[in-house]
């Protein structure tokens, strides 16, 4: 046969379209299997293979995953029976779903009560700060008041060494079960033999599922190992916490869909010079969304701290130039901190400005500001340093005015009131505008037993409008005001 070969349509001397494949093949419309490549570190899938990835710029990260499977084009998806008929809202009991606490109450403010049956928790945070001696605490806690069995799989650890951990903060208990794996399948079984109630796996980028092609903390791994653990949470009703690494940027490791999968992203923060750690939500599919938990690091563990407003102050004899307090806002946690300013020495060219704690460009606005619009006040020359106690970062404009009078009692030698608090935004022309949540920070500086505090105006119902009890309200409409009644206020 001249131009054509057996099986084989040729057009214009070369091979028609779809022609080499089986005809039935073309006739279901079925795509064959075809290499595609993806970044093992963002999951990005770029057309061909380089060794550079485009998105996230790391070098040899992109794998070759071959894409397997029938894929049906132009078929309808035909209707089959549900598993479970679907019933009016107002029939389903909710009691399957009631969170159980956790013995921790600086962790169960955060998830809302407690640990609901079946969901998923991601608790992520950086190396060292503590989050697998939270969770070994956790689930002690559990393991002893919840009536299940809790099961601590590590998958950077031998049992060995969780035990001597678990030794030192006193988290021993006869129904707290360890493991050491990194196979999937292999917690799997451990599940079925131990069917605990809690499930820790520390850490999910550690595990892999065997026939996934993939390395172990890749995209492709992370994704299957959490997906295969939400099915068998939701299936066997079992709260599992997921441990999570974060990036350098402090974000959350792995593919963006991880934190979709889950039911509760939290991150654990810290500094390591500081004993203070915070818990905070970032999701969370049962309770507050912005929550933040308080725990204190020691030798012996980790604790919660359920007023930790004092450390985050000092105690004076007396009043000191260069300091004035403020309350914070975590979450929805009122912190009452301070805030401290050295003003240094005259220097040509461009003096030094250092933070610790707060926000560095809003400092340079507020010293601009206090340059501008405050008499006698000249610090365009001169080196400021400003600090936070107690290794808090605030970096909410709730703080600007206290950075204001810390800034100005230092520059002009004249100690603010150590029982007075100062809570407002300062604009650029000066003015101190409304902040949100004044009336439950008033409220946590009266308990404290503060006696005086500066507002923005319409927050105090006056000039010296009403406030909790035994707290003085002061409006001020701009830093100029602020700084008279500070000084007015330290002068009684």
């Amino acid at each position: 046969m001249s131009g054509q070969v057996a099986g084989e349509q040729v057009t214009g001397g070369r091979p028609a379209r779809g022609a080499g494949r089986p005809a039935a093949a073309r006739q279901r419309g079925v795509k064959e299997a075809r290499p595609a490549y993806e970044c093992d570190a963002c999951g990005h899938q770029p057309p061909k293979w380089v060794g550079r990835c485009p998105e996230c710029q790391e070098w040899g990260s992109v794998v070759e995953c071959t894409v397997t499977g029938p894929v049906v084009a132009g078929r309808a998806v035909a209707s089959r029976a549900p598993s479970e008929p679907a019933r009016p809202i107002a029939t389903i009991s909710a009691a399957a779903a009631a969170a159980r606490p956790t013995g921790v109450d600086e962790l169960d403010r955060v998830l809302g009560g407690g640990l609901v049956p079946g969901a998923v928790v991601l608790l992520a945070g950086e190396p060292g700060v503590g989050k697998s001696t939270l969770l070994l605490d956790v689930a002690q806690q559990w393991a002893a008041s919840a009536g299940s069995p809790a099961l601590v799989v590590s998958g950077e650890e031998s049992v060995s060494q969780v035990r001597l951990r678990a030794e030192r903060i006193g988290a021993l208990h006869d129904r707290l079960y360890l493991a050491a794996e990194n196979d999937l399948g292999a917690v799997l079984g451990h599940l079925d033999q131990v069917r605990p109630g809690l499930l820790v796996l520390d850490s999910v980028q550690t595990f892999s599922v065997a026939g996934t092609d993939a390395t172990a903390g890749g995209v492709t791994q992370v994704r299957a190992v959490t997906a295969a653990l939400v099915a068998v949470a939701k299936e066997r009703g079992i709260a599992t916490v997921l441990v999570g690494h974060v990036t350098k940027d402090g974000n959350v490791a792995g593919p963006r869909v991880l934190e979709h999968l889950v039911d509760v992203v939290l991150h654990f923060e810290g500094d390591r010079h500081s004993a203070l750690r915070l818990v905070r939500g970032m999701k969370n599919r049962f309770g507050p969304a912005d929550e933040v938990g308080c725990f204190e690091m020691h030798e012996g563990g980790i604790t919660g701290l359920p007023d930790p407003s004092g450390l985050f102050l000092t105690r004076y004899a007396e009043a000191v130039p260069g300091t004035c307090v403020t309350v914070a806002m975590e979450g929805r946690r009122a912190l009452v901190t301070e805030v401290q300013a050295l003003i240094g020495a005259t220097v040509a060219g461009s003096p030094r400005r250092t933070v610790s704690g707060l926000d560095g460009a809003r400092l340079a606005m507020v010293l601009a500001v206090l340059q501008r619009r405050a008499e006698k006040l000249t610090l365009h020359d001169r080196e400021v340093f400003a600090a936070t106690v107690g290794g808090i970062r605030v970096v909410e404009p709730a703080a600007d005015l206290a950075v204001s009078l810390a800034v100005a009692s230092g520059g002009l030698n004249l100690a603010v009131s150590p029982r007075l608090v100062a809570i407002g935004e300062v604009g650029l022309t000066g003015e101190v505008r409304r902040v949100g949540a004044v009336g439950r920070r008033l409220a946590e500086a009266a308990r404290l037993g503060f006696t005086a505090a500066l507002v923005p105006p319409g927050c105090g119902g006056g000039e010296q409008g009403p406030g909790p009890a035994g707290l003085r309200v002061i409006e001020v409409a701009d830093v100029r005001a602020a700084l008279h009644w500070a000084a007015r206020v330290s002068a009684e």
